[in-house]
């Protein structure tokens, strides 16, 4: 009998899980369709956790503001601290500035420098994510906790098996990431050859927002700007 029990409660799940198939369908086709109209932007990511007045939020919101009045959109994670910071910064450029937002147990609530028609929810991750980098001309990663750290790796595993083509990489804030890039060149690339030098070309280390869009736009004088978009 609970042999049978536990059977009927396993078919459930699987059949639950057959029909999540439609509600992750339905992101990806919202997300291409808003997504496909908003232009060359670059995405913006960094702690939650980094309230207004911090160095790092107005750095942020800096940031923001000279990238879009050099032409480019904002994309972030659309919640609160370095999310909120490079939305306003679009917002008060009169840029692009778009929020994917997702919902999560704490942190995440929604900002208020979405464009109102440029505001996507999601569910899932992985969906979020590839939105990301499908239209993203470039990632611009602030100090931050595991999701930045989980949205840098992604980028650059992506790059390195070539999954998606080049784009640059900009971590901001030389004292925060330092310590993490010179174990990348020691353990991963020295000591143990786990990477290769090129896989480290395109990441670069920067503290102003001048130093942020001139890598951009080298980046786009070498590179035809066709992104995904």
């Amino acid at each position: 009998m609970r042999r049978e029990k536990n059977l009927k409660e396993w078919n459930e799940i699987k059949a639950n899980d057959s029909w999540a198939i439609f509600k992750i369908m339905g992101e990806f086709v919202n997300g291409y369709e808003k997504l496909s109209r908003i232009g060359p932007c670059v995405s913006i990511f960094g702690s939650a956790r980094t309230a207004p007045g911090h160095k790092y939020y107005e750095l942020a919101v800096k940031i923001a503001k000279h990238i879009t009045e050099g032409g480019y959109g904002i994309i972030t994670g659309g919640g609160p601290g370095i999310m909120e910071a490079g939305n306003k910064g679009a917002h008060l450029a009169g840029g692009t500035s778009v929020g994917l937002n997702i919902e999560l147990p704490f942190e995440q609530i929604s900002n208020p420098f979405i464009d109102a028609e440029k505001s996507l929810d999601f569910d899932y991750f992985f969906v979020r994510k590839v939105m990301f980098v499908k239209y993203s001309q470039g990632f611009v990663v602030m100090p931050g906790g595991f999701g930045t750290l989980d949205e840098f790796f992604e980028a650059v595993t992506l790059i390195q098996t070539h999954k998606v083509g080049k784009f640059p990489i900009i971590l901001v804030v030389k004292e925060f990431w330092s310590g993490l890039l010179d174990w990348i060149k020691k353990v991963l690339l020295e000591d143990n050859e786990n990477i290769s030098p090129e896989d480290l070309d395109l990441i670069h280390l920067v503290d102003t927002e001048d130093e942020v869009l001139e890598i951009l736009n080298d980046f786009y004088t070498k590179y035809n700007l066709s992104p995904n978009f």
